[in-house]
Formats: C-alpha cells, structure tokens, sequence
C-alpha cells in the first residue's frame, strides 16, 4: 500500500470520527418546544380563555326563608321592602340575596289527618274543614298536596297529587281508632316532602308545608319528638297544626270559652310551629276549626321570600340559628328558628 493510500484512509476516518461526535453531541441536547399552535398567546402571556376563567367559589347554596309579618293586631302586614328585614344567623348579619313580597312558588302540602281514638267526636267536621281548605288553596296545575292518616302508624291514603277531587274522596273514607303515632307521622310527611315533586318550568322551587290536624299526644311513636322536630327543619317545611283538644277549655259560658290550662299536647304543637315557621290554632269551638284553616290559607298567600348565601358556610349537619328583624316599630316577624348544614350542590355556586 503506497504512502497517499494510507494519507486518503487516515484522513477518511478522521472525518467518520468527527462527524459521529456532533452527532452524538446533538443528541444530548433537549429537544425544541413544540411550535405552538394557530392563534396561541404570545411568550410570556396567558392563553385569553384561561385569563377570563372566573375563580371556582365553593358554597353551600342559598338558605331558603318564607317570613310571615304581623302586626299588633295580629293582621298581615305585607308591603314590607327588602330594606325593612335584616336577617342574622348565628349573631352574624347577613346579605339579602333574593327578595319578593307575597311569594307565590308552588304549594307541596302535607295534610296529617289524626284519625285516633281521641278525636273521634270530631273528625266529621274536620274533614269537612280540610276539604274546604283545599278547595280554596290548590291552584290547578300548580300546587299539590297528599293525605296521610295516622292512629297506630302512619300511612299515605293519596300521595302527591293536583287533583282535589281525589284527596276529598280520599278524607272522605276515613274512621278514627287506635293509639296515636305522630312524631312517625312527621318523620314519614317530612321525608315525603323533601322529596315532592318539582314544578313545572321556569319555577325551580317549592314551599313546603305540613298541615297537622291533632290533639299533639303521642302514645305509639317509634320515633322521639326531637326526631320530628328535627326532620321538619331538615325537609324545610313549615308546620301548620290545629289543635282538636278541647279539654282545657272553660263551658261554662259557651259564647266566651277561655283557657284555664295548657296540655302537653298544646306545647308540642306549638313547638313544631316555632321551630319551622308555621303558626299553631287553638280553636276553641268545632265551628272554629273552619276559620283555623282559612286563616291558614289566607297567611300561605301574605309572606315574604328571602333567600342569602351563608357568609360563612356552615358543615355537613351543621346546625344554624337563624333570626329574622325588621326596623318597623310594633310588628312580629315569624320564620324557621334554623337549618342544618347540607353537602354543598353540584355544579359551583348559585
């Protein structure tokens, strides 16, 4: 092999090494970022979407209050503002949300109809009185309402319906006897309630209420008074009780009856009444069972409607206190005394 052979080879190689090491040189070095695509931000500027994305809020929904106001003469007093309430949970003022005079969401109405032993002598007038207070209240193709008896256990006789003809049938058949099951007969209206049936659109909500017709004594319940009581707050229903004892009052001058006493069963209606907003009726006459009602009908058409965000939200099961006030001198504000915490809805804040 001649000496340029050996010059041609050696330097042919030399080349081979050299371009393999700036190969492998590039190889260690990062790959370029990818070019972005059509339209993206320039360097060092947040895409345009991403800047408007509003912050995700965490909330427990809006705490739902209907408010009664009377005045000292015990009339509705129903031209109140927005301005006029203020509303405090757990000694914390709070912001009004939503506002409305004389609400008018749809009705969802549980009638308990105590149908023991011990309201035997009167049940013919109470049906009669029941019938007349849906006849006047159930708007068509709006409100509805089920009957459920009680005596030795509850039982729904007609669940939700819009139909008064059905629920008349249905209070119509029924006979008294038996022990009296009420706290069950709460516990089962409550949870039937926090499960009626939604409105039509574009209302998304519904007043609950429990219509009570019973003398208060319980001597069969599975459940505890504080249960009832407490599954009432939770359903949001307001309990409208009218009281069929008649053995504290006076007859002596039928024309002027008057209390001499108070019977466990009077305080427990009243209870459930204060603590979700309802109003409790003492009639003293039979006849007066049918003014009881109309006064019922007539307050479920003279509320307010005030819903806030809780400016502290409370936890799952939390119980809150809740009072409503209002600057006008001489007047009663009524509303639920509270509510528990509930897990937070889907789909972000209202």
């Amino acid at each position: 092999m001649t000496f340029s052979t050996k010059l041609m080879r050696a330097l042919l190689a030399l080349a081979i090494l050299f371009l393999a090491s700036q190969n492998h040189a590039r190889a260690q070095q990062p790959a370029p970022p990818a070019a972005p695509p059509a339209g993206a931000a320039k360097s060092g500027q947040a895409p345009a979407a991403q800047a408007q994305q509003p912050p995700i809020v965490s909330t427990t929904g809006l705490v739902h209050l209907v408010v009664t106001v009377m005045d000292h003469h015990r009339g509705f007093v129903t031209d109140l503002d927005k301005s006029d309430f203020k509303v405090i949970e757990n000694g914390v003022p709070q912001d009004i949300r939503f506002f409305g005079r004389e609400t008018d969401l749809p009705l969802r109405i549980a009638l308990l109809l105590d149908t023991s032993n011990s309201i035997r002598p009167r049940l013919e007038f109470e049906k009669d009185a029941a019938i007349d207070f849906l006849n006047k209240v159930i708007r068509r193709n709006k409100d509805m309402a089920f009957l459920m008896t009680f005596d030795n256990e509850p039982e729904i006789i007609q669940d939700f319906t819009g139909d008064v003809g059905l629920l008349m049938g249905a209070i119509r058949e029924q006979r008294a006897g038996g022990g009296t099951a009420l706290n069950d007969a709460i516990c089962l209206a409550s949870e039937r309630l926090s499960h009626a049936p939604p409105p039509k659109a574009p209302e998304s909500d519904v007043r609950r209420v429990i219509v009570l017709i019973s003398d208060g004594q319980d001597d069969l319940s599975d459940r505890a008074l504080s249960d009832a009581v407490d599954a009432s707050i939770r359903s949001e229903a307001a309990v409208f009780a009218v009281s069929t004892n008649t053995d504290w009052l006076a007859i002596d001058n039928p024309r002027k009856p008057s209390k001499y006493h108070v019977e466990a069963g009077d305080k427990v209606l009243q209870q459930f009444a204060d603590q979700t907003g309802g109003n409790a009726f003492f009639p003293y006459r039979v006849d007066d069972l049918a003014q009881s009602f109309l006064d019922i009908g007539e307050e479920l058409r003279s509320q307010y409607f005030i819903a806030y965000a809780p400016s502290s939200p409370p936890a799952i099961g939390q119980y809150r206190k809740i009072d409503v006030e209002t600057d006008r001198k001489g007047l009663t504000v009524r509303t639920r005394k509270g509510y528990y915490g509930i897990a937070p809805p889907s789909g972000g804040a209202n």
